[in-house]
């Protein structure tokens, strides 16, 4: 990126201004850690923020600013930080101890949650994140079906082990990434995310294939969209042909509805990768599906049927505080109508950022499903009306391409107007964000416009 990126801009001085404390502890980090961040989503120039405390749909970082917040704990906060009754069930869980290396009665209690909520869950082996279930589910898929490849979607998004990494923002033609043996992205088969014809043609003509793994409303939670009737399609296909049908709803599991996407569309998986709110923001994920799948990973059943078992070790596996947060978080949430709210911000956003793009004469536009908003910012430079693109109509190398200094000047102009946008750019909904919030929100995305354009970036 220039150097004119931090030098010349008024909206990078603005930002330097305002937090100085974490411009000082990114300068230790830079020392200490690769880039001097934890998540490849925090890198933000000329620092990112370094945050202190949340509450709600707020949090403050070090040097005392209040921001709403659309990360969102990275997807994980449906009900915003700190919900008291979360956090008080997680202190008594903290006080009765963090790692009892047994069993133990929260994570039947769990189970039994997960089982009720999501249509797909008849039994559930608990892993320590998101991108372990992920893994886990290849390998179900894999000893059931006793084939080798999988096909998954490009741009679609499903942690950082070895058979996800190409495709998903570099290296569309399958070949191996940087560190990834050959032989394994081999094993992966990638398919257009906005075509159910090359599913179909891949199928027909190569019967190796264990799975087609998916998030289910789309790429990034719903950027490069994929509705119901796609779902219902990939679910039609891969039982004509013998192939497991999973869904990632890491994203989008308890967020879309109580039971995930596959409720909210009503197509049932074979599998589903869970994480994120299943554990209430703490760490922990899961893959749940049918019984005889996850029989796979069962000591007597694989005995009776004469297989080898599938191993699955893991210190954190059902951790009794991650199980604590998870429950408490779960039933909340299969009680009331946190989904309903966030839905409905989301919503209400996606129209005010719309309108607003409109009066200042900005081509992009807002767009998403369920509580996510994202921004198309249209390249291009294609003939568009903020509010009415159809985004399935939009190649998803548009929708998914993006000028790095535009993103970045854009979180920026939005930090010092009190919002922390995702990286994406966009935002995450949680049920805390009030009308006030949203309010805010909008003024500040006028205002982070009007700075892009003095900053010539529009």
């Amino acid at each position: 990126m220039p150097d004119t990126f931090l030098s010349n801009s008024q909206i990078v001085s603005a930002y330097r201004e305002k937090t100085p404390g974490s411009g000082t502890l990114a300068a230790e980090a830079a020392e200490l850690l690769p880039s001097g961040i934890a998540h490849d989503s925090r890198y933000l120039k000329p620092y990112a923020l370094y945050i202190e405390k949340a509450a709600g749909p707020h949090k403050w970082d070090v040097d005392g600013n209040r921001y709403v917040d659309y990360f969102g704990g990275h997807g994980a906060l449906l009900l915003g930080h700190c919900h008291p009754e979360v956090t008080s069930a997680v202190n008594d869980a903290m006080a009765a101890g963090t790692q009892f290396g047994a069993n133990h009665p929260r994570e039947v209690a769990w189970a039994q949650q997960v089982i009720r909520m999501v249509p797909s869950a008849e039994r559930i082996r608990f892993t320590s994140s998101g991108t372990e279930a992920t893994l886990m589910a290849l390998r179900l898929a894999r000893a059931h079906t006793g084939r080798n490849k999988v096909i998954r979607f490009r741009t679609h998004f499903h942690g950082w082990h070895d058979h996800m990494t190409a495709g998903f923002s570099s290296h569309f033609d399958g070949s191996a990434t940087v560190g990834v043996l050959e032989p394994v992205a081999k094993h992966i088969v990638l398919a257009s995310p906005q075509d159910l014809d090359d599913v179909r043609s891949i199928l027909e003509n190569d019967d190796d294939i264990a799975a087609v793994i998916c998030e289910p409303t789309g790429a990034s939670f719903g950027m490069v969209p994929m509705d119901a009737a796609f779902t219902s399609g990939l679910r039609e296909l891969t039982a004509r042909h013998g192939a497991l049908l999973i869904f990632d709803e890491v994203v989008t599991g308890f967020r879309c509805s109580p039971g995930g996407a596959q409720q909210a569309y009503d197509v049932t998986p074979d599998l589903s990768t869970m994480a994120k709110i299943l554990a209430g923001g703490l760490p922990g994920g899961g893959v749940a599906g049918r019984r005889e799948i996850l029989d796979h990973l069962d000591f007597d059943r694989s005995a009776e049927a004469g297989r080898e078992k599938i191993d699955h070790p893991g210190t954190f596996n059902a951790n009794p505080v991650s199980a604590t947060a998870g429950l408490a978080a779960l039933r909340i949430i299969e009680a009331g109508d946190a989904c309903e709210k966030a839905n409905a911000s989301a919503a209400w956003l996606r129209e005010r950022f719309n309108e607003i793009l409109a009066e200042e004469n900005v081509a992009w536009a807002a767009y998403g499903t369920f509580s996510g908003v994202h921004l198309y910012m249209n390249l291009d430079r294609d003939p568009v009306t903020p509010g009415n693109i159809d985004p399935a109509l939009i190649p998803y190398e548009k929708l998914k391409k993006r000028n790095r200094q535009q993103v970045m000047k854009l979180r920026l102009a939005m930090a010092v107007n009190g919002v922390d946008l995702s990286n994406a750019p966009g935002c995450l909904l949680s049920a805390t964000h009030t009308r006030d919030d949203l309010e805010l929100t909008a003024d500040a995305f006028r205002e982070s416009l009007r700075m892009l354009r003095r900053d010539g970036e529009l």
